[in-house]
């Protein structure tokens, strides 16, 4: 058996950064989002966001791959968003890219409180700038190949 804490912060967002999650149903995504997380044996400290952009606290299970959760979780909750046309018109596909560092654990309140204030925090800063100090912050290049150099 393994002994593990393996905490995430993710950040997701759809094609091209467009707005496309109305804040009066994300609450309904987000529960959404807890039950697929869940049911992959992770543990949900917090999910909030923007209608352009998704920041994740959880921790992994060590028998789950990162990258084939953030898979799983875009492939159920774009499946969700699609048979939700009346709430989500705008959604059409999870962008490319993705946004994950890992949190000490004597750090994981410091971060839920960040994410807690997503929507006071972008009167100050867009999604783009917050995501290049995201992964400045952690020593991730911003990849060239973005256009625009935008996440």
């Amino acid at each position: 058996m393994a002994y593990t804490q393996i905490v995430y912060h993710i950040v997701i967002r759809p094609k091209d950064s467009k707005p496309v999650f109305p804040p009066e149903y994300e609450r309904e995504l987000f529960a959404y989002m807890v039950g697929v997380l869940q049911a992959r044996k992770s543990h949900v400290y917090r999910i909030n966001g923007m209608p352009d952009h998704i920041h994740l606290l959880i921790s992994l299970h060590p028998t789950v791959a990162l990258a084939d959760l953030v898979r799983d979780l875009k492939i159920a909750c774009g499946n969700f968003l699609r048979s939700h046309p009346d709430k989500f018109p705008k959604f059409t596909l999870w962008g490319e890219t993705y946004g994950a560092v890992t949190c000490r654990y004597d750090d994981i309140e410091t971060v839920r409180q960040y994410i807690i204030r997503q929507k006071e925090h972008h009167t100050k800063v867009s999604f783009a700038d917050e995501f290049k100090q995201f992964l400045a912050e952690n020593g991730i290049e911003l990849d060239a190949y973005l256009p625009n150099s935008t996440p």
